[in-house]
């Protein structure tokens, strides 16, 4: 079954915490992808930079806009995409890599909208 883990954290949180405490976590961010790596599970994973641009459909056409909308407090921070056996080897991958923030898991779909397996 794919999985993608959408990493989502609050990057003022994450800016106060102390060195030793981000240099810890990201460790075990990459530990996780050696053994994703080594198990054959890993599909592939990105870090997100904290520019973005919005698209929307108005009026007949695409609008652009740097968004947020609204206060966001919370962004979309890096994505894991995994290829494991079941939800319950997912959570157990998101547990290291959920610290400071919140993992969410989806299952991917294919090009015809049904879930990959």
């Amino acid at each position: 079954m794919k999985y993608v883990l959408l990493i989502h954290t609050n990057p003022a949180a994450w800016d106060a915490l102390p060195k030793e405490e981000t240099d810890r976590v990201l460790g075990d961010h990459f530990a996780m992808i050696d053994e994703l790596t080594k198990s054959g599970e890993l599909i592939r994973v990105d870090g997100l930079a904290n520019e973005r641009t919005f698209v929307e459909f108005r009026g007949g056409a695409g609008v652009i806009t740097d968004g947020p909308f609204g206060e966001v407090k919370e962004q979309l921070a890096g994505v894991f995409a995994v290829d494991c056996n079941d939800l319950e080897r997912a959570i157990q991958i998101a547990g290291p890599i959920s610290q400071h923030g919140v993992v969410e898991i989806r299952p991917l779909m294919d090009a015809a909208g049904g879930e990959e397996m």
